[in-house]
């Protein structure tokens, strides 16, 4: 498997990352417990992280063997 074909996995897990997001984001809109809530919102900073790592990934695995892309310098070594 070549990092293109990699790509759209990448945005497949993207995709189930914003849906969980937005479910816990209503969830903290209906919870009561203080303490759920402060839960919910480390979990949603974290899956936010997550995602735009995985954005980042299905970018540079999509545009990888281009010669013309400039890849993000976090993913250079």
């Amino acid at each position: 498997m070549t990092l293109y074909e990699l790509a759209p996995e990448y945005r497949a897990s993207a995709e189930r990352l914003r849906l969980r997001l937005r479910e816990l984001r209503c969830a903290v809109r209906s919870e009561a417990d203080e303490q759920a809530r402060f839960h919910l919102k480390r979990r949603i900073q974290t899956l936010t992280e997550m995602l735009t790592q995985m954005n980042d990934l299905a970018e540079l695995t999509a545009h990888y063997y281009e010669r013309s892309y400039h890849r993000n310098a976090k993913y250079r070594l």
